[in-house]
């Protein structure tokens, strides 16, 4: 009971702590750094790949099942392995070394989209549900590296005390959203299919196998570039790191040790962060029904009129439409004071408010029913700010984490609210099932 009334009553954790308080009010406030270290360019932009090589996806076929159940099937088989393993790392803080955790999930990540490439030349000839079969145990993989890495990434990034590089991490998951859809929106266009009509997956319309295949295989063994490349990069700077460090802290290794040790257990973290992790929730909860809305939104206009009504291009459209708002929004965090992370209050009503996108999707043309707002351009305005509002609310969310912990516990506090980010898409995609039928 104290701990429910503790939750109802207005709490004195939520007061924002700066290293300078923290000092006062921590017995074990003398471990944190004193310093905040120099913003680098060269480490944004680390992150940033970091950010991009985390949220690279998959390719499907169809047939009537698998059409209806993808994307809730992939949604909900990544979300729940990924949920598992932030939970489980979150969990796992002691002597936790969170470098060797991102390497390790870029490792398996390169080995995922291999196998998914060359999948893409072997498999042709497969069934639908067959490959259905293959691709959830890749998706799971992948999924289980993701969890990894975000644990890893969001911990690793919180001890450097700087905002703008966990802003650099979202920013390069919004453009890991925005360059597969510029690429299938091209695909489509230059490589048209053969019937019109067959959609063979949320992301656009079956190709010609050869055409299919080829590209299959170019973008995940381009995927597995990207995994390479944010690899080496982060080998790089962790190979720079401790030089830097080393000049603003007189007992590096002290300091090191202490944090890697720190155990701040999750209910702790929660007490002090109850309502940006609320907002953050409740964020990726409600947007993991935009996929399924958006696979299913057709336009209003003549397809016979222009390609770009047809499905197979104005789906993809609508994902690239979805996702520059999302980016736009994670972007726009960057500017001084836009974050709502310094006021979590207004934060988790904003996550509760965004819940209006949903009967306003009911507006538009479902499955070619016929919409109550006949324009494609309202369609295509509702996705862009659904879109910005999730890339800013999340992002203000997690930037704004480190502000209400302690200087030692910013490691554990990005990785408990990665945790709950993953949380609030496994909840969702669950969901998703529902809005699918």
């Amino acid at each position: 009971m104290d701990r429910i009334r503790s939750l109802i009553a207005r709490p004195a954790a939520y007061e924002r702590l700066d290293d300078s308080q923290a000092e006062d009010n921590s017995d074990e406030a003398s471990s944190a750094p004193q310093q905040q270290p120099p913003f680098s360019k060269l480490q944004y932009g680390i992150f940033f790949l970091l950010g991009v090589s985390m949220l690279w996806a998959c390719r499907f076929q169809s047939d009537d099942w698998t059409r209806l159940h993808y994307q809730p099937s992939i949604l909900s088989v990544s979300t729940v392995t990924n949920l598992a393993t932030a939970y489980t790392l979150a969990k796992l803080q002691k002597n936790a070394s969170y470098p060797w955790r991102v390497t390790l999930s870029l490792l398996m990540n390169c080995a995922v989209f291999t196998i998914l490439a060359f999948s893409a030349i072997v498999l042709t000839d497969s069934s639908p549900r067959m490959y259905f079969a293959f691709l959830m145990v890749m998706v799971f993989g992948a999924s289980l590296a993701t969890g990894i890495n975000q644990n890893g990434v969001f911990a690793y990034v919180s001890s450097f005390g700087r905002d703008e590089y966990t802003q650099a991490i979202m920013v390069g998951q919004g453009v890991a959203g925005v360059l597969p859809c510029i690429v299938q929106i091209l695909s489509v266009l230059f490589w048209p299919p053969m019937d019109k009509h067959k959609v063979g997956s949320v992301d656009g319309p079956s190709m010609p196998e050869t055409t299919s295949s080829r590209s299959a295989f170019i973008y995940f063994i381009t995927s597995t570039g990207v995994s390479v490349i944010a690899l080496l990069a982060f080998l790089y700077l962790l190979r720079q790191q401790p030089f830097s460090r080393q000049k603003l802290r007189d007992d590096d290794e002290a300091i090191e040790e202490r944090l890697h040790s720190k155990t701040v257990s999750l209910w702790t973290l929660f007490t002090k962060l109850r309502l940006l992790a609320f907002a953050v929730f409740v964020c990726f909860l409600i947007s993991m029904v935009f996929p399924v809305y958006t696979a299913e939104i057709q336009s209003v206009n003549d397809p016979a009129s222009s390609r770009i009504y047809d499905s197979s291009v104005f789906v993809p459209l609508a994902f690239l439409v979805w996702n520059l708002g999302d980016l736009t929004g994670r972007m726009g965090v960057a500017i001084p004071g836009m974050s709502l992370g310094q006021y979590p209050q207004m934060a988790a009503i904003v996550a509760i408010a965004r819940v209006m996108f949903i009967p306003i999707y009911q507006l538009c043309n479902i499955n070619g029913h016929g919409a109550v707002v006949k324009s494609d351009i309202f369609y295509l305005v509702v996705q862009f700010l659904f879109g910005a509002t999730n890339g800013y609310l999340g992002t203000s969310c997690m930037m704004g984490a480190n502000h209400w912990v302690v200087a030692d516990e910013r490691p554990a506090a990005g990785g408990f609210m990665s945790m709950v980010l993953v949380g609030g898409l496994a909840a969702g995609s669950l969901l998703s099932f529902s809005v699918a039928r």
